[in-house]
């Protein structure tokens, strides 16, 4: 049986998430957001030791980040979230509803799709993953040079349908805050309540 993530109740009475909760969805959206900028400017560069560095990084928040999901998803089995507003959910076109639920759901696939996607491209080009420089990571997959071309691209596209679901996400937080002023947003952002 699952309890409640909501701890108090928002500025128009509306259940919200757990500190716990807030705090794993903005530290993971930070994340997101650092480790995608990172991939995009660490891929053009050309060899040198500022990329090397840049790429370890990268493995590491991709390491961190994968824990972090696999933190929140623990948290989400265990702490029901608190269910949308009947005013929201009344209000929101049945296609919306689907979009939501396809979003979130799709969203936390690839939380996880995305690391090891990264983890694997990592252990196939044949470059381990050292987190932090001290602690050798297994390989995900064995070397393969033909598995790493393969792999690669599939990084990269999974890590776009992320940043792109996220885009679509923020986009309808903040049409609920802005035009809808249904409060629904609150219910995520810290000291609120």
């Amino acid at each position: 049986m699952t309890r409640s993530s909501s701890s108090s109740t928002g500025l128009i009475g509306q259940p919200r998430y757990s500190s716990v909760a807030m705090t794993l969805h903005w530290l993971l959206a930070l994340v997101i957001l650092a480790m995608f900028g990172m991939g995009l400017y660490m891929a053009d560069l050309p060899f040198s030791p500022t990329r090397m560095k840049l790429y370890n990084w990268h493995k590491w928040a991709g390491v961190c980040f994968l824990l972090l999901t696999v933190l929140r998803v623990v948290w989400r089995v265990t702490h029901r979230p608190p269910a949308l507003p009947q005013t929201v959910t009344l209000a929101m076109p049945g296609w919306q509803m689907q979009a939501y639920h396809a979003t979130h759901h799709l969203m936390y696939a690839l939380f996880l799709v995305v690391p090891l996607l990264g983890w694997a491209y990592s252990s196939a080009a044949g470059y381990p993953i050292v987190l932090f420089g001290v602690l050798p990571l297994p390989d995900f997959v064995g070397p393969d040079k033909a598995l790493a071309e393969l792999i690669k691209p599939l990084h990269g596209l999974s890590a776009w349908a992320l940043i792109v679901l996220a885009a679509l996400h923020i986009g309808a937080a903040l049409k609920h805050h802005w035009l809808d002023r249904d409060g629904l947003m609150l219910r995520m952002l810290p000291g609120r309540g």
